[in-house]
């Protein structure tokens, strides 16, 4: 199964920009089961992520939508870094979603995404009917924040695909227990070759110049989480450091009240390649049909 590559332009204060995103179609053709389930990447990463869940849900009837956020994969980098936040990326998205022509999405966000989900979910009027979240809440713990302050921003230079991948392996450890064949997938999406047999990384590296200017803090996100009211389940690694227990507990309780599903031998977070947890979203949004 192959998608179809589109984009769409944002807009800055400094000009327009291109956002690439990848359609997967429902398989066999038509409209499927009427679905239309977004998923966007974290903060390094890009729409290639899901590909496995991408393919899994066009198989059961969806239609998926996987954009890389401005700045990564495929789409442009902006002129002005100050343009890289919250406020663009959601813009961006409430573009996208009209550009698609549907009611409503079903939203599935890892990290960053799911932030953005979050803001989204919370807003008057969504468009979102249901939302999952994987490995992100209503509180990031400083300790979370620094950790990925430390690499994101980087320019490595890689002499060569395997070192590359031993640099995947290393950073993203807390995706969890990945075969031989889903690291060379991941890096494969994490990296771009340079033009002279090297390889770097497929992101802008000023995407990080917020990290770099602002006092790290906890950040507490509870009034957004306890505005949101479509359907949400939240994904955890159990040895996540960027999204707690307590805290992924304490959403379950408030807000939407939101399901839990703890995912075993993962950090930060689920690479959700594993037929497992892409079975546990493809169910769950299976259940909340309309």
């Amino acid at each position: 199964m192959t998608p179809e590559l589109h984009s769409f332009l944002g807009l800055t204060a400094g000009g327009f920009h291109r956002v690439v995103y990848r359609e997967w179609l429902p398989e066999g053709g038509g409209r499927g089961n009427g679905r239309t389930v977004v998923c966007v990447h974290g903060l390094t990463r890009n729409g290639r992520d899901f590909d496995a869940l991408a393919a899994d849900l066009a198989g059961a009837g969806y239609r998926v939508i996987c954009p890389d956020v401005v700045g990564r994969g495929d789409s442009d980098r902006l002129a002005d870094a100050r343009g890289y936040g919250y406020p663009q990326y959601l813009a961006d998205m409430a573009v996208l979603i009209a550009r698609l022509d549907v009611k409503q999405v079903d939203w599935v966000g890892t990290s960053m995404g799911a932030l953005i989900g979050m803001m989204l979910g919370a807003q008057p009027k969504t468009p979102l009917r249901t939302l999952v979240l994987n490995d992100a809440g209503a509180v990031i713990p400083k300790a979370a924040l620094e950790r990925i302050a430390a690499y994101v921003g980087a320019e490595p230079v890689f002499e060569d695909f395997a070192a590359a991948e031993q640099f995947a392996r290393t950073t993203y450890a807390g995706f969890g227990q990945l075969s031989d064949a889903q690291w060379r997938k991941l890096t494969e999406v994490t990296v771009l070759e340079t033009g002279n047999g090297t390889y770097g990384l497929n992101y802008d590296p000023r995407i990080a110049d917020a990290f770099k200017q602002a006092e790290l803090n906890d950040v507490v996100l509870w009034p957004v989480w306890d505005a949101v009211s479509c359907p949400s389940l939240i994904l955890r690694g159990a040895e996540s450091d960027l999204l707690l227990d307590e805290t992924a507990q304490e959403m379950t309780g408030r807000g939407p009240k939101a399901e839990l599903a703890t995912i075993a031998d993962c950090a930060h977070a689920p690479a959700l390649m594993d037929a497992d947890q892409i079975g546990i979203i493809r169910d769950w949004l299976d259940a909340k049909a309309p």
